[in-house]
């Protein structure tokens, strides 16, 4: 029944999907302190081998843990200005998309979840080729309010909101210790404000949050390999190897379900 989570799927994985799980949680660290955007591969492959809220859910507390990570290494760099543009509302994109997830069924969702990747990967495109709006855009307060409740909004239906916030903050210009650190603190604040919701939603279960301790671990080797990335390998090939598996996965969803 459309909007009630399902309940008989106890994350009992097969072996290949332990292993791509690992590895989404693996790039889901080197996400969130090296390379940002990179999560957005996880949002896909989570909701391909489990049913789509169960992904959700699931993926809230790995994202927490890559967070207070981030949050504990970039703590100083915030720009705390423009965190306040479009903190609250993100808050007000939560709760819209809290409700929605009431009614909204896991076939549907997986559409949605393909859909909005989709969209964003193609945000981060046109990023990458600096096709940038008026420069009188971003300092508009709907410019923060609109981006701000859409990254909301996708955030607590399917934890991809990362290319929008980027959007956003690539065209306040901030330096790139900055640009980490702000992401940082934004995403430990909205997906800690997720919390409740998703528990009330039933979306975090004690299967899913055991199913979190077990890739914790490779979600924090993500994050300290995440500090050393941008030396090791060059930072564009590797997105868009990312990019493109995401695309893929994103299509299949639509495509399929």
């Amino acid at each position: 029944m459309p909007g009630v989570p399902p309940e008989a799927f106890d994350f009992t994985l097969t072996a290949p999907q332990w292993l791509l799980a690992g590895t989404v949680a693996f790039v889901m660290g080197v996400s969130k302190t090296g390379i940002p955007g990179l999560g957005i591969l996880a949002v896909t492959v989570f909701a391909m081998i489990m049913p789509a809220k169960d992904s959700v859910g699931a993926m809230l507390p790995m994202l927490l843990v890559g967070d207070v990570f981030a949050v504990s290494y970039y703590h100083r760099r915030a720009d705390w200005k423009q965190l306040r543009r479009v903190l609250p509302p993100a808050a007000v994109g939560i709760v819209a998309g809290y409700f929605v997830m009431k009614i909204i069924s896991d076939e549907v969702l997986k559409r949605v979840i393909g859909g909005i990747v989709v969209l964003l990967l193609a945000m981060q495109l046109l990023r990458d080729l600096e096709v940038y709006a008026d420069e009188r855009v971003p300092h508009h307060w709907l410019f923060a309010w609109s981006l701000g409740t859409l990254a909301g909004l996708v955030t607590m239906m399917s934890n991809a909101a990362g290319p929008i916030i980027i959007v956003f903050l690539l065209a306040m210009r901030l330096d790139r210790f900055q640009f980490i650190g702000t992401i940082a603190w934004y995403f430990l604040i909205l997906n800690s404000f997720k919390v409740p919701f998703s528990m009330d939603l039933g979306l975090m279960t004690r299967a899913s949050f055991l199913f979190d301790l077990k890739l914790a671990p490779v979600i924090l080797l993500g994050a300290w390999a995440g500090l050393y990335a941008p030396r090791w390998i060059p930072e564009k090939p590797f997105r868009y190897t990312i990019m493109a598996l995401a695309a893929a996965a994103a299509v299949k969803l639509l495509a399929f379900g």
